[in-house]
């Protein structure tokens, strides 16, 4: 591997980044009681749930695994994120409004108001599973990844520890707040460490990407054959909507940020906001991950890419600033993570089991299960390196995950009479296909590209979920407050925005998204 060194002047600005986002986590952390710790007090404006947001998304698998992945297959990788966009419209449109209404601490939650408690244990589970196992472990695994080109001979476990540790540090005494805080400088370090770092791979490699593009190369397509390895046109129609609706809006890490908003107008404002910089992808990780083709040609592992294009392309003393942007990509991601799991093991398990505990009780597990959870996530961590590449291993793994639990949210959403007994058939029946799915792919569906194998598995459980439901009486109407769409909800709601100035008004914004997506599809087709 190869290794790099770095100034004192650059060491000591990352030294002092991280002792300013701990400082300023636990300066603004609020613990008092479990609405405040779990939550923020539901009191976060709109620009704050957005940039909030945008630094927990942009987690190890974003930054490294798509300028990896770019560096192998081109601009396609960029799809994942400008479906993401399509999907955080709908997401504002028709889920966040039903969110917040019914007050849940839990996405999981959602699914008990709707459902009953059987899918909640379920889904929370599984999302306690993947955020320690996929996540925090990933985050944790890219951390080191970065520290070990700059220290080769630092062990890969203990530096793994020191960034468990920095991301905890703040997390768990201040709770959602001081993860909140601290993601608002990881994000604006993030956005400017990452322009400019664009701007020196296109200073030294720019008329490379023209090139190709000018060619018609298919490095820079968007819009992919069938055959293609990357991502085949189809799998974009019908596989990655499906990926996107779990991250954006069944994600618990991710949500949370939006029910710590004031109110439903600013969480939805939050989440087009995030859209709109999460456009800015296209431009700081996947064309510098295609320019990165040209400048370090020949590179075997996809995830030293980014690293690569940080250490090498970068001056001195600017270095020490983009190196605190990676690191604020990833230490986001970890608190981000540690305090939506916390929050998910304290409120759907420990206080459905411990109906007496007040909210100190509350936030005391929660601290103890953050402990808990950064130790799993830092010993399973150095496991990851086997899978290949970050990209691989998280997207694999979610393909797998995801169908079961999107078809029961959606239908759930939409269909009122669907009921527990189908939601937790199809939850349980898409986990044994799944399970048979990962052992059995290349028998059932042969090379196949798993975007897909995604809709079979989405429509084999909800097949499941209304043959079960249709078998059981009609959910009662308590079960329907505040958890099923109407489209007199929607009618009301535009009618509502209509008499707002249109930079007022959200379906303003959400449209400037969807055309401004749509013409990026049509200048890299």
């Amino acid at each position: 591997m190869e290794t790099f060194s770095i100034s004192i002047l650059d060491l000591i600005i990352v030294l002092i980044y991280m002792a300013v986002i701990v400082w300023w986590g636990l300066k603004n952390g609020k613990s008092q009681d479990s609405q405040s710790y779990f939550l923020a007090g539901r009191s976060m404006p709109w620009w704050v749930v957005g940039l909030s947001l945008f630094a927990a998304s942009i987690s190890s698998t974003t930054l490294i695994g798509q300028s990896g992945d770019a560096y192998h297959t081109g601009l396609a990788v960029f799809n994942y994120n400008l479906t993401g966009i399509i999907v955080m419209v709908f997401f504002a449109v028709f889920l966040l409004p039903l969110y917040i209404k019914s007050g849940i601490f839990t996405i999981p939650e959602f699914l008990e108001k709707r459902f009953d408690r059987r899918s909640r244990y379920y889904f929370s589970g599984i999302c306690i599973i993947g955020n320690i196992f996929l996540d925090a472990a990933g985050a944790l695994y890219a951390a080191a990844l970065i520290i070990k080109l700059i220290l080769p001979d630092a062990d890969l476990q203990s530096i793994i520890i020191i960034f468990a540790i920095i991301a905890a540090s703040y997390t768990i005494p201040g709770g959602l707040s001081s993860a909140i805080n601290a993601e608002l400088i990881q994000a604006v370090i993030l956005i400017l460490g990452s322009v400019m770092l664009t701007f020196f791979c296109f200073q030294q490699g720019g008329d490379y990407f023209f090139q190709l593009f000018s060619n018609d190369d298919m490095l820079t397509k968007l819009i992919r054959p069938l055959t293609d390895t990357a991502t085949p046109w189809l799998g974009l129609i019908v596989g990655m909507p499906i990926l996107g609706i779990y991250f954006w809006a069944n994600n618990q890490t991710l949500v949370q940020r939006v029910l710590s908003s004031k109110t439903i107008d600013e969480g939805r404002k939050g989440v087009l906001f995030t859209g709109s910089l999460t456009m800015l992808t296209l431009f700081i990780i996947a064309m510098p991950g295609v320019i990165a083709r040209h400048l370090f040609p020949g590179l075997e592992k996809p995830d030293m890419v980014y690293p690569n294009m940080v250490l090498q392309l970068i001056p001195t003393g600017l270095l020490g600033i983009m190196l605190a942007a990676l690191l604020s990509a990833l230490t986001s991601t970890i608190s981000a993570i540690l305090n939506s799991t916390s929050t998910l093991f304290t409120m759907d398990f420990y206080a459905q089991f411990n109906k007496k505990a007040d909210s100190k009780r509350l936030v005391f597990i929660g601290k103890i299960t953050s402990c808990v959870i950064i130790v799993i996530a830092a010993l399973w961590a150095p496991q990851i390196g086997k899978f290949g590449s970050l990209l691989k291993y998280y997207q694999e793994m979610l393909s797998y995950i995801a169908p079961p639990i999107v078809a029961a949210f959606l239908l759930g959403v939409f269909n009122k009479r669907i009921n527990g007994n189908g939601a937790f058939a199809g939850l349980l029946g898409g986990l044994v296909m799944a399970i048979g799915m990962l052992f059995l792919k290349n028998e059932i569906f042969g090379n196949m590209h798993f975007l897909l194998i995604v809709p079979f598995l989405l429509l084999a459980s909800g097949i499941i979920i209304c043959v079960v439901s249709l078998c059981y009486p009609k959910p009662a109407l308590e079960k329907l407050k505040d958890t099923v769409f109407t489209p007199a909800d929607l009618k009301a709601d535009f009618k509502a925005n209509q008499a707002l100035p249109w930079y007022k008004n959200y379906y303003s914004w959400a449209a400037i998204l969807l055309i401004s997506s749509a013409l990026i599809w049509i200048v890299f087709n």
